[in-house]
């Protein structure tokens, strides 16, 4: 099975963020000349996930993010804000996951059709990692 990788670099804005990134997915599939397989975007952080979700309105992001801040407050209740003040962050990373893979079909990512790519920022800004892995 051939394989291939690129790591992608991602500016954050904010504290809590949706990025949508998967114009750049695309970009390395492209790249790639996959035409059948499985594509996994992976971030290498634990304050910051990977999530598929709608796009074409911008209040899902936003509903999205204050569904989180309301079920993890980010207040010095948790032992871990003791040591980075970021526990919060962790919490949500663990709960929505490092990883997504989406199946490769005629050299397109099989995502619906209001289905994109985000990386979720917990504890931004920062600069963060996207390992995009293509296996054919």
């Amino acid at each position: 099975m051939p394989v291939f990788h690129k790591n992608l670099t991602i500016r954050t804005g904010s504290h809590n963020e949706l990025v949508d990134v998967t114009d750049r997915v695309r970009q390395v599939l492209s790249e790639s000349g996959v035409n059948t397989g499985q594509c996994t975007i992976y971030t290498p952080h634990a304050t910051a996930g990977v999530t598929i979700n709608e796009n074409a309105d911008p209040n899902i992001a936003t509903d999205f993010l204050n569904a989180l801040r309301k079920m993890i407050v980010e207040h010095d209740q948790w032992l871990h804000d003791q040591i980075d003040n970021n526990a919060a962050a962790h919490i949500k990373s663990a709960l929505i996951g490092p990883s997504e893979t989406v199946p490769i079909l005629e050299g397109e990512l099989a995502l619906g059709r209001w289905q994109n790519i985000f990386l979720c920022e917990f504890d931004g800004p920062r600069t963060r990692h996207l390992i995009v892995s293509i296996v054919s």
